[in-house]
């Protein structure tokens, strides 16, 4: 019988023991002094590159990439092409949005079929599938919510993941 507590009580400590050993240790921080936040490890992915990616938009209801938007494409994908040759090689997103008009789910349908139309036409110029994700907000973030301006919001933007 005493063996056994005694093998309970060796068992429960060593488990005590353990956990507190996988705890987190608490920072220190010293008055005066900013906090230091841990820095993940693809914050350099687009260090001494100056990114700017282009946005397109669509017409209503369409997810086919617009003839004047082209440009827009190649611009972005130019930029892809200059940060791999300098290895830097960061993962971009494609984000699909709609504007109100639709149901909410026929509109995040329609947000993916745009961001996947943009991803696409991205792949054909030589872009790596793997470095591209996609994306669709739907109807959620709308630029503008005058009717009048509706096309503001059937677009893709590009965003560098950092």
């Amino acid at each position: 019988m005493k063996k056994t507590n005694l093998t309970v009580t060796v068992l429960a400590g060593s488990l005590c023991l353990l956990v507190l050993a996988g705890c987190p240790k608490k920072a220190v921080v010293t008055p005066g002094q900013p906090a230091q936040r841990p820095v993940p490890e693809e914050t350099d992915a687009g260090v001494g590159f100056e990114w700017n990616l282009g946005s397109i938009n669509f017409d209503f209801d369409r997810s086919d990439i617009r003839p004047g938007d082209a440009t827009t494409l190649q611009g972005n994908y130019d930029q892809m092409r200059t940060a791999a040759a300098r290895n830097q090689n960061p993962g971009i997103t494609i984000e699909g949005y709609c504007d109100p008009v639709g149901t909410a789910e026929y509109n995040m349908a329609l947000g993916m079929r745009r961001a996947e139309a943009a991803k696409a036409y991205l792949v054909r110029l030589g872009a790596s599938g793997n470095q591209l994700t996609t994306i669709s907000y739907g109807e959620e973030k709308l630029v503008t919510q005058d009717e009048r301006q509706f096309e503001l919001n059937r677009r893709c933007e590009f965003k560098v993941a950092r």
